[in-house]
């Protein structure tokens, strides 16, 4: 059993409310933010498709995924086949994939891309990768420099 500070069990066990977690590197903050979860699916009942979660990094958001999927797996092997809250556990197996467990700019461009109509962009936008934005720069760059040499 963990032991946990005043403040990681406030952040656990607060309910009706959005919470932030901000910590350095190696606080916790995984392990925190995955046992609020984990007590509210098992002890609140709610869906983990409900909730947006959100982090810097994407290997952080894989590790919160596989740390939910580890934690629903242990609670579902001490779950006998007649037991109700089974299916439950099961379901939530079935939709994590499925979860907003992403990073800030992976959740943006998805609400980008779901309402592009109601922004200026065309609806087969991309996002350029490093090399991309690179080359676009340098020929953007070559552009201005041509003009004012023109000019002069």
């Amino acid at each position: 059993m963990t032991e946990w500070t005043e403040e990681q069990k406030r952040t656990i066990e607060e309910r009706d409310r959005n919470i932030l977690v901000s910590a350095a590197a190696g606080s916790g903050k995984t392990t925190v933010m995955v046992e609020r979860i984990k007590q509210l699916i098992l002890k609140d009942n709610e869906d983990i498709d409900g909730f947006l979660i959100t982090t810097f990094t994407k290997a952080a958001a894989s590790d919160m995924k596989r740390k939910l999927e580890k934690t629903i797996r242990n609670e579902l092997k001490s779950r006998s086949v007649g037991d109700p809250e089974r299916s439950f556990l099961l379901r939530q197996l079935y939709l994590l994939p499925s979860a907003s467990i992403s990073t800030f700019h992976s959740f943006a461009i998805n609400i980008i891309k779901e309402y592009f109509y109601l922004t200026d962009l065309k609806p087969g936008f991309a996002i350029g990768d490093d090399v991309e934005t690179a080359i676009m720069e340098k020929e953007a760059v070559d552009r201005v420099f041509e003009m004012h040499y023109e000019d002069r």
